[in-house]
């Protein structure tokens, strides 16, 4: 398991006590996101910053750069991470030392993850799998493409492939918006929208719900297929957005929710 900071269904004890909820479990050498939620008793902490430093932990605890993390606030205003991006220049075990000014008392925690020397998600810098994912021209009907009960017809028009093909940048998001219901997953699908909406002349939008049978499976995930394009980007966890060049090289990537601000700014950088 990637992480100590498994998703904990209670509050500590403790109500000065911190408890780190890691979003991203898929880590591997190199540059790479990293974001967190602190909870304690009394709720989200939400102090604009945090402080994290990588300690490598296989032999010797050699520690890498203090960075800052920022606090993001998700919408509707109940959740919120903390993110900032490290660089991992082995595999192997690591702590994330989090600091934080926490009024209730703790302010600091520890965050044990696995850095992988390769995963199974493309890479920044790979070139991004050809899927070809259903459209609306080839399915016809929006409810056999996504379980989002109000649908954006034009993130269906085109597949990754056509996506990634044509000269425009891309942002591909995989996600599940009826069945999002754990503590790191967020509105993705709407974060898509509202950057299709304010860029739709500068870059392709597309969202592949990661199951294959939407229509089948409403109220009943028992049923459920992944998504062939699922397997294809070798994706263990039910959220990820990627923001593809011109090229078809995956420039950003975000596991589980990532926030309008956090999406746009690396969108931006391609245009």
């Amino acid at each position: 398991a990637p992480t100590v900071a498994s998703q904990p269904t209670t509050a500590p004890a403790d109500p000065s006590a911190i408890t780190p909820i890691l979003v991203t479990t898929v880590l591997e050498v190199g540059e790479q996101r990293i974001a967190f939620l602190l909870v304690t008793s009394k709720g989200l902490v939400t102090t604009p910053t945090a402080q994290v430093t990588p300690v490598y932990l296989d032999g010797g605890g050699s520690e890498g750069p203090t960075m800052e993390a920022a606090f993001n606030l998700w919408p509707y205003g109940v959740r919120g991470s903390y993110s900032t991006y490290a660089n991992f220049d082995r595999p192997g075990r690591w702590r994330l030392d989090v600091q934080v000014d926490n009024p209730d008392g703790v302010d600091q925690i520890q965050i044990e993850v696995e850095v992988l020397e390769k995963s199974p998600v493309p890479a920044l810098g790979s070139i991004a799998p050809l899927s070809l994912t259903k459209t609306l021209d080839n399915q016809g009907s929006i409810e056999k493409l996504t379980t989002d009960y109000s649908p954006d017809p034009d993130l269906y028009r085109l597949s990754i492939k056509e996506a990634v093909e044509n000269p425009l940048p891309s942002v591909v998001v995989f996600a599940s918006p009826a069945f999002c219901t754990n503590a790191v997953c967020g509105p993705q699908v709407e974060v898509l929208q509202e950057l299709k909406n304010n860029f739709a002349a500068d870059a392709n939008f597309v969202h592949v719900d990661f199951y294959d049978n939407p229509r089948e499976i409403q109220g009943d995930l028992t049923k459920a297929r992944l998504s062939p394009a699922v397997l294809e980007w070798g994706l263990p966890s039910i959220e990820w957005t990627f923001v593809i060049d011109v090229d078809g090289i995956v420039s950003a990537r975000f596991e589980a929710f990532a926030t309008y601000e956090e999406v746009e700014q690396e969108l931006r950088q391609l245009l």
